[in-house]
């Protein structure tokens, strides 16, 4: 057992990436009026360090809350290689300013024991999400799936950080076809700081003058399902249809849009477009009708026997093909991976999202 909660304290922190006071503004900003008068539950979140926990509480009569809850979990800070599990897992509750200087005072916060972990699945966790009108966090990345599937179970409001990379999962992409949560305002890179103790990567990690380490994410997205004005901002479409220039995905039967901008204004049939979609999808707009992965089930024909041919002509059987949007070619493309199938030449794209204009 103890073997167990080690290792499972070390993936814990595999997963702290401690978000930014500004980045956390600067998403925040955008849904000040559906906060007042709200309970916000903050539960994968370490008050000392946590600035969600900063932004609620020194913003709170600001947004107008009824209640801040935090969840503190109980490992976070443990030596990774002791078995020391000393420290108490807690929750904080911050009811607002009561002695008029509009500051967060320690006499103002309560602050109670849990008997678990703090574990976000744990029941008693789950008895202060159940409090909660709104939960806004950076969960686990580890455990995305499981994040989003408890919120939805328990019908919740949320704010929360993910990677763009999350939306190809099966759990997840049914939630943005069926415009039950959404991708808002920020994406694509933001930096976080990481413990002491993490391992140092050979990219996008670095350590500042006062010894702090960073990681910096490309792909990093906010998902939530609170309605926000750039939602039902209309993309402007300005290309035309031409056949030559957007080749068929030969396994769905739509037209392949290799960048956003791309889209064509004319064309009403099914169209692969970039994952990067999301962040212009409007829902009065366009109508998302899949994904190209197996898993999705919409795809039109499979790929039997495959000869892989990497850059340097190595040849090799494989069945990726049937995992993806797929493009015939007339010739071997030049510096990259094709492959043979009965005499035909193809190659593999990047996830598409398949969707139509609305009339």
């Amino acid at each position: 057992m103890a073997n167990k909660n080690l290792n499972a304290a070390k993936e814990a922190k595999k997963d702290e990436f401690y978000t930014q006071l500004e980045d956390i503004n600067n998403e925040l900003r955008h849904y000040r009026e559906h906060f007042r008068g709200k309970t916000v539950l903050c539960n994968c979140d370490d008050p000392r360090v946590s600035n969600f926990f900063t932004y609620f509480a020194y913003n709170f009569e600001f947004l107008g809350l009824k209640r801040l809850i935090t969840t503190c979990y109980k490992n976070r800070d443990m030596d990774l290689f002791s078995q020391n599990e000393s420290e108490q897992a807690i929750y904080l509750i911050y009811d607002g300013d009561k002695n008029g200087n509009n500051i967060p005072d320690p006499n103002e916060i309560g602050i109670h024991p849990l008997k678990g972990d703090g574990d976000f699945r744990s029941r008693e966790c789950i008895e202060l999400l159940k409090q909660a009108d709104i939960v806004v966090t950076n969960p686990p990345f580890s455990l995305f799936r499981e994040y989003v599937a408890q919120l939805m179970e328990y019908d919740k409001k949320f704010l929360i950080i993910g990677s763009q990379n999350n939306v190809t999962y099966k759990e997840i992409f049914p939630l943005l076809m069926q415009n039950k949560m959404w991708l808002g305002y920020k994406s694509g890179d933001m930096s976080f700081k990481v413990p002491s103790d993490s391992e140092p990567r050979e990219t996008r990690y670095w350590q500042d003058e006062t010894g702090q380490k960073w990681r910096s994410l490309g792909n990093i997205c906010w998902f939530t399902n609170l309605d926000i004005k750039k939602r039902h901002e209309e993309l402007i479409l300005y290309k035309s249809y031409l056949p030559n220039e957007y080749p068929l995905i030969d396994n769905f039967g739509a037209i392949n849009v290799g960048k956003v901008d791309d889209i064509p204004c004319d064309y009403e049939g099914l169209m692969g477009v970039p994952l990067t979609f999301l962040d212009k999808y409007n829902p009065d707009q366009f109508e998302i009708l899949g994904i190209t992965k197996t898993w999705f089930g919409m795809a039109s024909k499979t790929y039997g026997e495959q000869i892989q041919v990497d850059k340097n002509g190595k040849e090799s059987r494989v069945t990726k093909l049937n995992d993806g949007a797929v493009l015939e070619v007339q010739t071997p493309p030049e510096g990259k991976t094709y492959y043979k199938v009965d005499g035909k030449l193809y190659i593999q794209t990047y996830p598409r999202i398949l969707i139509r204009r609305k009339k």
